[in-house]
C-alpha cells in the first residue's frame, strides 16, 4: 500500500499541489490491491461515500486528467460522451457491459490481437487495444 509521501510525489510529478483533497483522491485511486475502472462522476461519489467527505467535481476532474497526462491512469472512451479511467496502465483489452455500464478487463488469451495490414502514412502504432461491447441476449432468455 502506498503512503502519503508517495501520493505527494505522484501529485507533484503531475504538476499538482498536494492538497488535502488531492491526497484523498490518491488514497481512493492508488491505495488498493486491485486495479479498477471508474468515471469521474463515479469517483467523486465514491470519495464522498468512502471518506465521508465531499470533494468538488472540478478538483476530481483536474486531478484525474493530470494523472492521465503523466501516465498514472489510462482513459478508455466508450463513446463520444462517456469515458472510463483505468488504474491499470498496461496494454490490455476490455469488455463493456451495456446493461450495467461496467468496464471489465479481459483475461489474457481471450482476445487475439488483430493483425493490422496497413498503417496510416507517417504514423506508428503505439498499441492495439480491443473494446468489446456486450449486452444481455434477450432471444436466449426464456
Amino acid at each position: 500500500m502506498l503512503k502519503n509521501a508517495e501520493f505527494t510525489d505522484k501529485l507533484r510529478s503531475s504538476g499538482l499541489r498536494p492538497t488535502k483533497q488531492r491526497l484523498k483522491i490518491c488514497e481512493v485511486l492508488f491505495n488498493r490491491d486491485n486495479t479498477f475502472h471508474f468515471t469521474i462522476n463515479d469517483l467523486a461519489k465514491n470519495i464522498s461515500k468512502v471518506l465521508n467527505e465531499r470533494i468538488s467535481l472540478a478538483t476530481v476532474y483536474n486531478t484525474v486528467h493530470a494523472f492521465k497526462k503523466k501516465g498514472y491512469l489510462k482513459e478508455i472512451s466508450i463513446n463520444s460522451d462517456k469515458s472510463y479511467f483505468d488504474t491499470n496502465t498496461t496494454n490490455h483489452h476490455h469488455f463493456f457491459d451495456e446493461d450495467t455500464n461496467e468496464l471489465i478487463d479481459c483475461d489474457d488469451g481471450i482476445i487475439e490481437t488483430p493483425k493490422i495490414k496497413k498503417n496510416i502514412s507517417g504514423k506508428k502504432i503505439n498499441s492495439v487495444e480491443v473494446l468489446v461491447k456486450v449486452a444481455t441476449d434477450n432471444q436466449n432468455q426464456k
